[in-house]
């Protein structure tokens, strides 16, 4: 998580909302994203896709069993449906997403027994340090406005 909070970073550096991931298989890291939704006016260049996508090049394949993303924020519907789409074993997330969360809060994609995968969750790993970045962000963009 501690690497997502580095991802994290780079996108709060760039003055993108402050969301990280990566994608771990066997101990090593093997996809790492940032959020990059301003920067290459793209909707879907969330941390966890592009994550994801790098994931995905790495091994060769869609096909991402075996691995673990970890994201800094409670996937969005659209990042949670792309985890079963990619077959990731496991989700680890920091905070809660109680407005688009789309695996505890609002919705549980990730665990949908009518889908062919299934995601399993742990939630919570340094939940404050993951809010408190997001929150930092949007004090500060409220303060400039």
């Amino acid at each position: 998580m501690r690497e997502a909070l580095t991802e994290a970073q780079k996108a709060y550096d760039r003055g993108e909302v402050p969301i990280g991931a990566v994608v771990v298989l066997d101990g090593e890291i093997i996809g790492r994203g940032h959020n990059l939704r301003e920067t290459l006016v793209d909707s879907t260049a969330h941390a966890e896709i592009l994550a994801l996508r790098e994931a995905a090049r790495h091994v060769g394949d869609w096909r991402l069993t075996g691995t673990t993303l970890y994201s800094t924020i409670e996937p969005c519907p659209m990042c949670a449906g792309a985890l079963v789409q990619f077959r990731v074993g496991t989700l680890v997330y920091g905070a809660a997403d109680p407005k688009a969360g789309a695996v505890d809060s609002i919705m549980d994609v990730v665990r949908e027994p009518r889908f062919n995968h299934r995601v399993a969750v742990v939630s919570g790993v340094l939940a404050d340090e993951c809010a408190g970045i997001i929150r930092r962000f949007f004090r500060e963009l409220r303060q400039k406005s």
